[in-house]
C-alpha cells in the first residue's frame, strides 16, 4: 500500500459531499443491481459510464483500475475516483479486496497460489491486519459499509488449519464491527470456502451477525457435481448473505470447466434471483463477468449484463421495469 493510514485519513473530510449524493428514486427492483467496475474496463470514468449510461445501474463495485488494484492506489487517484463516481451518481455496494488472499502460514503451500498477482493484489499474510485497517477506511471514504474477504488459497486438507483460519477470520469481523462494518467472505473455489456447504460450516464457526456471505453461485458451480442452486442455496442461512455475484459456468469432459456468459450454464439465474427475493435478501447482485468469449471485457460483460437483466424480468423482480 503506497498511502499511510494518517494521511490517507486526512482525505476523509471530502468524503462528507460523496455522502451527501442524491439518491434517485427507487425502482420496484429489491437488488441493488451492480458491476464491478474492471469487469468493464480499467479505464474507470468509461467504466462508470458503461455502468450508469449504458447498463442504467446506480451501484458499482470497486476492485481496480488503471491498472492497480483498489487497495493500492494513491491519494491523488483516491479523489479522481470519488470524483468519477460523483459524476455518474454511482454508490458502492463495497470494497472488493484481496483481503486473505494469501497462503495461510506454516501449512504447505497451495497448488492454487499464483505465482503472480491477481487483480494486481501482490501482499502477504504479515500485510494483513494493516491491508484490513486501509480497506476500513477505503469504506468510510467511499461511504460503504461492506468489505470483501476470503479465507486463504484452499488446501488439499485444511482440517489442521481450520479453527486457526476461523479465529484469524473472527478476530477480523470483530475489528470490522467497531467501525459498524460487514466483512462478506466470498466463497472462492480457489480458497477454502468454496460450496454452499463448506459456506455453511464457516458461517457457523463465525457467529458474528457482521460477517456475512458473498454468495457466489458460480464460484460454486466449477466443482463437478456441484449444484449450488437450488441445492447449494437451500442450505445456506438466508439471514447470513449480504452480497451476491453473477456468473456462470459451463462443465466440460474430465470434470473441467470453462466461465460462461450469465444466461449460459448451471446457475439457474432466474430461479437464483426468484428464491433470493422470495428470501428477503435487498442487497447487492454484482456482475462478476469473468467470461471473456466476446473479446474484451466490456463486449463480454454487456452480453452478461443482458443476461442478468433478463434473468430479473424472468424471476419477476421489476428491476429496469
Amino acid at each position: 500500500m503506497s498511502l499511510s493510514r494518517r494521511s490517507f485519513l486526512g482525505g476523509l473530510t471530502a468524503a462528507g459531499a460523496f455522502a451527501a449524493l442524491p439518491r434517485a428514486a427507487r425502482a420496484a427492483c429489491p437488488f441493488r443491481v451492480s458491476v464491478i467496475n474492471d469487469e468493464v474496463s480499467q479505464d474507470f470514468d468509461h467504466a462508470c459510464y458503461v455502468a450508469a449510461h449504458d447498463f442504467g445501474l446506480q451501484w458499482i463495485e470497486l476492485r481496480g483500475m488503471w491498472n492497480k488494484n483498489f487497495v493500492d492506489l494513491d491519494a491523488s487517484e483516491l479523489k479522481q475516483s470519488r470524483d468519477i463516481l460523483a459524476k455518474y451518481k454511482l454508490r458502492v455496494t463495497d470494497i472488493a479486496s484481496p483481503l486473505f488472499k494469501v497462503d495461510w502460514p506454516g501449512a504447505p503451500k497451495s497448488k492454487f497460489s499464483p505465482r503472480t498477482a491477481e487483480f494486481h493484489a501482490d501482499f502477504d499474510f504479515k500485510q494483513q491486519d494493516a491491508l484490513l485497517d486501509h480497506c476500513i477506511d477505503l469504506a468510510k471514504m467511499f461511504s460503504t459499509d461492506r468489505i470483501r474477504c476470503f479465507d486463504f488459497w484452499r488446501l488439499d486438507d485444511v482440517k489442521p488449519y481450520r479453527a486457526a483460519i476461523n479465529r484469524k477470520l473472527r478476530q477480523a469481523a470483530q475489528t470490522c464491527a467497531k467501525h459498524n462494518l460487514i466483512l462478506l467472505l466470498e466463497n472462492e473455489m480457489d480458497c477454502n470456502t468454496a460450496t454452499g456447504a463448506e459456506s455453511v460450516a464457516t458461517l457457523a464457526a463465525i457467529p458474528e451477525s457482521n460477517f456475512m456471505l458473498n454468495w457466489d453461485p458460480g464460484n460454486a458451480a466449477t466443482f463437478a457435481g456441484s449444484h449450488p442452486f437450488p441445492n447449494g442455496y437451500n442450505l445456506l442461512p438466508k439471514h447470513r448473505i449480504g452480497h451476491c455475484h453473477a456468473k456462470n459456468v459451463v462443465r466440460k469432459p474430465g470434470g473441467k470447466w470453462e466461465w460462461a456468459p450469465v444466461g449460459t450454464g448451471v446457475v439457474d439465474w432466474a430461479g437464483q434471483l426468484r428464491a433470493l427475493m422470495h428470501d428477503g435478501y435487498h442487497h447487492a447482485v454484482s456482475l462478476e463477468t469473468h467470461w471473456r468469449g466476446a473479446g474484451t471485457a466490456e463486449a463480454s460483460s454487456r452480453i452478461s449484463m443482458r443476461d442478468l437483466k433478463a434473468a430479473l424480468a424472468k424471476a419477476g423482480t421489476g428491476c429496469f421495469a
